[in-house]
């Protein structure tokens, strides 16, 4: 049977109340260890081979055309296995191992087909038997105390909606579909490994609202710090986490968009003298852009900003 992401504790399609207290009690079983997180923030090593991991890991999915929760679940593993276990330098094919294997696994939960074959076709120099893969599988398997239905945040997005009064109840699935972008894309920033699942799903649903439905948005936050379970300064820290990631983002794409559609009479072609941090200010804040479209300044919405606990 496939397993669920959203319900992990349960094999029920039925949204299950009963499991929420065990969710939470559990979820940081699911979590790097916190000596992984001091590893990160000091050792170069560790940081160049979870990019090159999850770099590695997306591309499989891109070329296998994946379930997006697989290579999502592959990086859930990857993430526990290495903050548990001592990776030795000078050998990369160690990490092409632990990317296969963790694919590997991941598609075995979501009961999905997996292509040994097809995941080596890029490797030069690095094929692995069907022996050799099992065998990896083990031992992340062993490292992680076989805790293989992960509860991430995805685990409690269903929770947290269901606290909101939603003035129009089909807007919840908009709302969904969102915080989960949000959350794929979180996954990657190292800066999130410290927060809790729970942590991640509650904020990602905040900077959804604060898009979607910006006048309800201080109800929503009011429901989500009556949860006994949340810890108000942790949601705020990765609120504006988040919220600083969308942002940037949504930067990146209007600047790649500006390189593609400028005239020479956008503002943006004038021969500026001014400092960089001037330039920057400019650009983020203009609203004159190119054939003499608009785009209005971004007021950032901090957590912290409201009064309505």
């Amino acid at each position: 049977m496939e397993f669920d992401l959203e319900n992990p504790l349960t094999s029920l399609k039925e949204y299950v109340s009963d499991t929420i207290p065990d969710l939470f009690v559990s979820e940081s079983d699911h979590m790097p260890s916190r000596n992984f997180l001091h590893c990160l923030k000091t050792s170069d090593f560790y940081v160049s081979f979870r990019e090159e991991a999850i770099s590695r890991i997306l591309q499989a999915q891109y070329s296998c055309n994946y379930d997006l929760f697989i290579p999502y679940l592959a990086v859930n593993y990857m993430d526990r296995f290495i903050s548990r276990q001592e990776i030795p330098q000078g050998k990369p094919w160690i990490l092409r191992l632990l990317v296969i294997s963790c694919l590997s696994l991941a598609a075995k939960m979501k009961n999905k087909h997996f292509s040994i074959s097809n995941s080596q076709e890029a490797e030069a120099g690095f094929i692995f038997d069907t022996q050799t893969i099992n065998r990896m599988e083990l031992l992340v398997l062993d490292a992680l105390n076989w805790r293989m239905r992960s509860i991430t945040p995805f685990s409690f997005v269903h929770f947290f909606v269901s606290l909101f009064e939603l003035k129009d109840p089909s807007s919840s699935q908009p709302l969904k579909d969102r915080a989960t972008e949000i959350i794929f894309k979180a996954q990657n920033e190292i800066k999130f490994l410290e927060f809790k699942p729970s942590i991640i799903a509650a904020s990602a649903l905040l900077v959804a609202s604060n898009e979607r439905f910006p006048l309800q948005f201080p109800c929503f936050k009011c429901s989500i710090y009556s949860c006994e379970f949340v810890n108000e300064e942790k949601l705020l820290e990765c609120f504006n986490a988040l919220q600083e990631m969308v942002e940037m983002e949504w930067y990146e794409s209007m600047l790649d968009t500006m390189s593609w559609t400028r005239t020479p009479l956008s503002v943006l072609d004038r021969h500026f003298t001014k400092s960089e941090s001037e330039t920057t200010s400019i650009i983020t804040s203009t609203t004159t852009i190119t054939n003499g479209s608009t785009v209005p300044e971004i007021k950032r919405r901090k957590l912290n900003g409201y009064s309505g606990k």
